[in-house]
């Protein structure tokens, strides 16, 4: 059984509340308290709508990395020490689309400033920074994808909704393990001697 197949709606809330406690710190106590960023519901994915005043984190597509892969596919070491015949890990880049929504188009901007100048001063997420990330992620990196407008037009089309100000990150990776590894029999080298070498050295 591969491990954290809840893993992928894990990243999207950590993100999401990262998000949240970073567009708090500049509220006023007079503000509304409510989630100014968002994952989008089941009910609104068809037809896709976005939260009215919210920032919606939503996912577009999901990539293996091959680039990483280690030598023997089928073989991984434990924590102690020991070898272990497991089906390959799986490590996946995440493309994560932010989009504003609100009755202000300054307002919209002023967000996916917001979400931009996040994750600029915090590329790489790790547990000293976000605590909450789960124990099977080591790291997440974070990088903003810009794409030529014909790509860009492409992805809208597929949403089948009106252009919204986003923002579109790669976040990499996260790594699916097979929890039922087997071990791995240690291969011990016996010499045996013939009886000839046994009269000999006697």
């Amino acid at each position: 059984m591969l491990v954290g197949f809840d893993m992928i709606s894990e990243v999207l809330v950590l993100l999401k509340n990262l998000l949240n406690a970073h567009l708090s710190l500049g509220q006023s106590p007079t503000e509304s308290q409510e989630d100014r960023v968002v994952v989008l519901d089941g009910q609104s994915m068809d037809p896709l709508s976005f939260k009215l005043g919210a920032v919606s984190v939503l996912l577009i597509n999901v990539e293996e990395e091959n680039v990483l892969r280690a030598p023997d596919l089928y073989s991984r070491v434990s924590s102690d020490g020991t070898r272990q015949k497991a089906n390959p890990e799986i490590r996946l880049n995440l493309y994560v689309l932010f989009v504003a929504h609100f009755k202000q188009y300054e307002e919209s901007l002023r967000h996916i400033s917001y979400v931009i100048r996040f994750f600029q001063s915090n590329r790489v997420l790790d547990h000293q920074n976000a605590p909450a990330l789960s124990e099977d992620v080591d790291k997440l990196i974070v990088e903003l994808v810009t794409l030529p407008f014909s790509e860009m037009n492409e992805i809208w089309s597929v949403l089948r909704v009106g252009y919204h100000h986003s923002a579109l990150y790669k976040v990499k990776m996260v790594v699916f393990r097979d929890e039922d590894a087997i071990r791995v029999p240690e291969v011990v080298e016996t010499v045996l001697k013939s009886a000839q070498d046994s009269r000999m050295v006697s």
